[in-house]
């Protein structure tokens, strides 16, 4: 199996309840498991800046599925939970990034590998230093990443993924 990293952020239409279930479809992944799930933050938008707060989250996810059909089954599940993509950086009830997947480079204009910005991302880094604080991108450890990248605006939610819902 490969190992794929995956961020999830919303911002619209009760982001927490989004990200929950989004993660109850990404279990239903065929020939996929997830095994590391990060507990959830709440971050200030980038780029465009007069939207709410997100609501973030990171796992790690082993699959068989090749990086192309797996970007399909994440938009899938972005559809399938009315992401409407109006302008970049727009407001979303729900985006699926492949930061990682496998340690891969890929540099298709449909999905480039590790995610270009991830590095530049508080609300990717502190959930992946979370749950793998080893692990390389673009082969810089998370955890050095981490100690540069501005962490301000983002806070971990003292609820966890485990926490019923509704």
């Amino acid at each position: 199996m490969k190992q794929a990293v995956i961020a999830l952020g919303s911002n619209l239409d009760n982001p927490k309840q989004q990200i929950y279930d989004a993660i109850d479809k990404l279990k239903s992944l065929p020939e996929s498991n997830i095994i590391k799930t990060s507990s959830l933050y709440c971050s200030k938008p980038v780029g465009y800046l007069d939207q709410p707060d997100f609501i973030n989250a990171i796992i790690l996810l082993e699959t068989n599925l090749d990086k192309y059909d797996l970007l399909s089954q994440l938009q899938h599940i972005e559809n399938i939970s009315g992401r409407v993509r109006l302008f970049t950086n727009s407001p979303r009830t729900l985006d699926l990034d492949i930061i990682d997947y496998n340690n891969e480079n890929n540099d298709d204009p449909k999905l480039i590998l590790p995610h270009p910005r991830a590095s530049e991302r508080s609300f990717v880094i502190l959930p992946l230093l979370e749950i793998a604080p080893d692990y390389i991108i673009n082969g810089i450890n998370i955890s050095e990443i981490a100690k540069k990248i501005d962490n301000s605006g983002i806070y971990k939610l003292k609820e966890t993924l485990a926490k019923p819902r509704h």
